[in-house]
């Protein structure tokens, strides 16, 4: 088939990379929906509000936003690769502990903590996959990287939904964090093979190995406005992503009176949705541009969300919706990866992109507190469509703002020219070309 000719062209180091993100964003998403599944259990076994429930979510999006940050700093400084594995063992090894906890404190301190490892897999491995790739298919190759946030959810709603059908309660959910394990073996196996980007070593060779990443280079002169919008774009995509994703579980159980396992299979099919929008995102961004693409998914993803939480219908209809819904939704997400990569030089790209996605999912975490606070007030349905209704609204202003980038060659994005930036001499000084 055509459409995956440009895998066929790609080197073997290539492919491995390319499996490498692939399976650890994968394991990253199922790490994190894994939570969504479980929060009706554990609000009923444990005793805790919709507050409550949204701050232990949140407060893992919040660790994220603050170990994505410094994972991309220690990216750009030490390597791509390095920084990856140790954010698998991280994250599983709290996976593993969230298993044991006893209480609701326990588990938000635990949740907390994993969050740390969770921040590093999206920006560096995004870096990775962009700085390996041929340019002309960087929109294809990270677009199926990210669909792998797909499969995770699906992985996670059929994990969860299976343990909850045939296990005790207080058994099952224990479980569901504990298998974790095993995925995240095949991820640090798979990453064994995967070498540091050429890209990346040259730069390191023609800077002599000197540390120019650091939290302040995220605001340099000549990325500032770049970093700030972006950030503004995962803002608005997460906040609206987030809402629907981790409260509609809870939603359907609670409000359309649906059994779990009813509501396991509908967030199936929302998250084959997902994932059809990530790989269709991915062939349409190479062709049409990164913003276009974007913009026409997020226009659809606010109409079909109105019809899925306003319309009453039963629940085949909902099912049904949710695929079109999740195509939409988290189509979009498909051209972040693409976009922020093509946005900084190869000095401080992580850094950047640590920044820019991981502010943006923070800022956007807060929508799940958020909607669990004003669902008091407006009604949990009300809640969630108030708070996606904030967030599209922010990636719009962010898209209309953001430069085009499609096919960007990494090595000629122009350095700073700030007399004071150090950094910008070193780039200046590098003869990288690909």
């Amino acid at each position: 088939m055509q459409m995956f000719d440009w895998y066929r062209a790609a080197a073997p180091a290539e492919r491995r990379t390319f499996w490498g993100c692939f399976s650890g964003w994968t394991l990253d998403s199922f790490d994190n929906q894994v939570l969504a599944f479980l929060l009706p259990t554990l609000m009923a076994a444990w005793h805790f509000s919709r507050t409550e429930a949204g701050l232990i979510a949140t407060s893992s999006l919040l660790a994220a936003a603050i170990g994505g940050w410094v994972s991309g700093i220690l990216s750009d400084r030490h390597g791509r690769v390095r920084v990856l594995t140790g954010s698998i063992i991280w994250f599983t090894a709290f996976s593993i502990i969230a298993g044991f906890t006893g209480s609701y404190h326990q588990l938000l301190v635990v949740r907390a903590l994993q969050g740390l490892g969770f921040g590093a897999e999206w920006a560096v491995g995004a870096a990775l996959m962009a700085e390996v790739i041929n340019p002309a298919h960087r929109g294809k190759a990270l677009g199926l990287v990210q669909s792998g946030f797909s499969v995770g959810w699906a992985l996670a709603a059929v994990v969860t939904g299976v343990l909850l059908a045939y296990l005790p309660p207080s058994i099952a959910w224990r479980s569901a964090f504990w298998v974790g394990v095993i995925p995240a073996l095949v991820v640090l196996l798979i990453r064994r093979y995967i070498p540091e980007p050429e890209i990346f070593r040259e730069m390191k060779k023609a800077t002599g190995g000197a540390i120019v990443a650091t939290w302040r280079s995220s605001f340099r002169r000549d990325v500032r406005r770049s970093s700030l919008l972006a950030a503004l774009l995962v803002t608005g995509l997460q906040a609206s992503s987030y809402a629907i994703m981790i409260w509609l579980p809870t939603m359907l159980v609670q409000v359309r009176h649906l059994p779990v396992s009813t509501v396991a299979v509908m967030a199936t099919l929302m998250s084959a949705g997902s994932f059809i929008g990530q790989v269709s995102f991915a062939y349409v961004n190479d062709s049409l541009g990164r913003r276009f693409t974007a913009t026409a998914f997020c226009l659809c993803a606010v109409l079909l969300t109105g019809c899925y939480l306003f319309i009453p219908m039963d629940a085949w209809i909902l099912a049904a919706l949710g695929l079109p819904v999740g195509m939409c939704m988290n189509g979009a997400f498909a051209g972040i990866g693409p976009m922020l990569s093509e946005l900084f030089p190869t000095q401080i790209r992580t850094t950047c992109m640590g920044f820019s996605y991981n502010v943006g999912k923070s800022i956007g975490a807060l929508s799940v507190a958020l909607v669990g606070a004003v669902a008091e007030h407006l009604g949990l349905v009300g809640s969630i469509a108030l708070f996606c209704s904030i967030g599209y609204l922010c990636a719009f202003v962010a898209l209309a703002f953001l430069p085009e980038t499609r096919g960007r060659d990494l090595t000629s994005i122009a350095p700073s020219e700030d007399p004071y930036d150090q950094v910008s001499l070193l780039d200046q000084a590098s003869p990288i070309r690909r």
